[in-house]
Formats: structure tokens, sequence, C-alpha cells
């Protein structure tokens, strides 16, 4: 298991500041920039998921491992085409979690903590979950694929270090090449997007190829409003880690009969029973 994402947070932490200072010189009335009290809430995500990562990862490595272990081929991470596999499957695998975490409530639970800042800077990007358990299923078949697990984890940590330059209202479109393949700020500004044309947008990790391909992609066009369709007006940690959970249980203990209570588990977020 490579922590690159660990050896990466001095990094992190530098470019989160020289981006706050640009905000001070370089004001731009069209972007939020940062706010002090939302920017300690990211961090303080960022440093939970770490700590509750770690551990899980642990496990998630046993996991790999034996699927791996009973894989019908092994890939050879001598072969470049081994490399071109993973970076593949992985964005792939990337792709559907990312989706099915819009898609399914329960999921969305895990996975709305990304969404809960109504700022788009550095530090939304370290704003991660609590639950990564819900991630499991989607690279478990990559193992089956025959990739060596610190392969799996190694590429998944390049994906993330990628996404986090993605989170910047400081860079505009990049050439049209480099936006029809690439996922970008401009591209994932728009998935940060609380508008109605915004919702459930560019679920790509490093292409944005998948959502071309599956219907699912948007271009920036309005001024994007950052955050949920109902913000949860809270800098609370915890709180930010396990609303959606809450107001599922709230749901599931209100409804009548079990079709409700699966709906509400894994219906669509904003669910209801038909009238």
């Amino acid at each position: 298991m490579i922590p690159a994402v660990l050896y990466a947070v001095p990094a992190f932490l530098l470019l989160i500041v020289i981006e706050a200072v640009s905000y001070r010189f370089l004001p731009d009335d069209e972007e939020r920039g940062y706010e002090l009290r939302d920017t300690t809430t990211s961090l303080s995500m960022g440093l939970g998921s770490q700590l509750i990562g770690f551990p899980w990862k642990l496990l998630t490595v046993g996991l790999y491992a034996a699927l791996w272990t009973v894989a019908p081929v092994h890939l050879s991470p001598g072969d470049w085409w081994t490399w071109a596999i993973v970076f593949f499957a992985d964005d792939l695998a990337y792709y559907w979690f990312h989706r099915s975490h819009h898609e399914v409530r329960v999921l969305w639970a895990s996975h709305v903590v990304h969404h809960s800042s109504v700022h788009y800077n550095f530090s939304t990007a370290l704003r991660q979950s609590w639950t990564p358990m819900t991630s499991l299923p989607f690279w478990l078949p990559l193992a089956l694929l025959g990739i060596p697990p610190w392969m799996i984890f190694l590429q998944q940590s390049i994906s993330l270090l990628y996404q986090f330059f993605l989170h910047t209202e400081r860079v505009g479109r990049l050439a049209r090449p480099i936006e029809w393949v690439f996922n970008t700020p401009s591209h994932h500004r728009v998935h940060h997007g609380s508008n109605t044309e915004y919702l459930d947008r560019n679920y790509g990790g490093i292409l944005i190829v998948w959502d071309r391909l599956f219907g699912s992609f948007a271009p920036e066009r309005a001024a994007v409003h950052y955050g949920l369709t109902k913000n949860i007006g809270t800098y609370n940690p915890l709180r930010v880690a396990t609303h959606e959970f809450a107001a599922i249980w709230s749901d599931v203990r209100r409804a009548t009969c079990w079709r409700h209570r699966l709906g509400y588990l894994l219906g669509r977020p904003g669910w209801q029973p038909a009238r």
C-alpha cells in the first residue's frame, strides 16, 4: 500500500495557502474564495477521513490480495500495457463509484460530505467522507483481473492527487483537446454546482470521456452555485459527516411499509413515495 496522498498533504496545505493569498491580492467578485470556518471544516473532514481510512485500507489490502490470488491471470507490472489497463480500469471504476454515490441515497449519504461546502477551492478537495466502506465493491473486479493490489492503490492515489487540482475557480477553460478528453476545473465546477442544469453531471476522475460516452456530461455555461440544493448551514464536522444518514433514519422510521423504507434507502436522493 503506497500512501501517496498522505505524503502529498504538506504540498496540499501549501497550495491552499497560496490560493488563499491569491484572493487577497487578486480578488474576483465572481469567485467565492475562502472563508475561515468553511476551510477549517474542510481540513477537519480531511483529517478525519485519513484517520478512519488508514485502518480500513489495511482490511481492503487483504480483500484485494485474496481476490488477486484466485484471479485466472496475474498481470505483470513489468509490462507497459498492464499500466494502461490499470489506468483505464481504475478511472472507469471511479466513474461508476462516483455516479452510484449520486444516484443511490444511502451511498449519497457518504458522498454528500464532499458537496456540502458553498465554497469551491483547494480546501474543498480535502472535505472527504468518514465512511470509505461504500467504495469497496467498485475496485474489487480490478483484483480479479489480475492487477496486483499495490498497483490498484497506487493508481487510486494518482487519481486523487489529480483531482485535488480540479477544485479551483482560479483556472478557466483549458485548450479544447484537453477539455474534451480530461476532467478539468471547468468540468468539475459543473459537478459541484447545485444549479438544476448541473445536477448529477461530470462524474469523471481523470478522464471526462466516460461522461461523454454514458450521457452524463454537461459543459460549464451559467455561473455555478456551489453546495447542496438544501444546504445544511453548519460547520460542525460531525454533523457534516452524518447529517444525511440521520435524515435517512428519520425517513425510514416514519415509513409505513418496507417498499417505502427501501425507497428511502436505495432510491435517488430526494425520493418520496408516490401520492
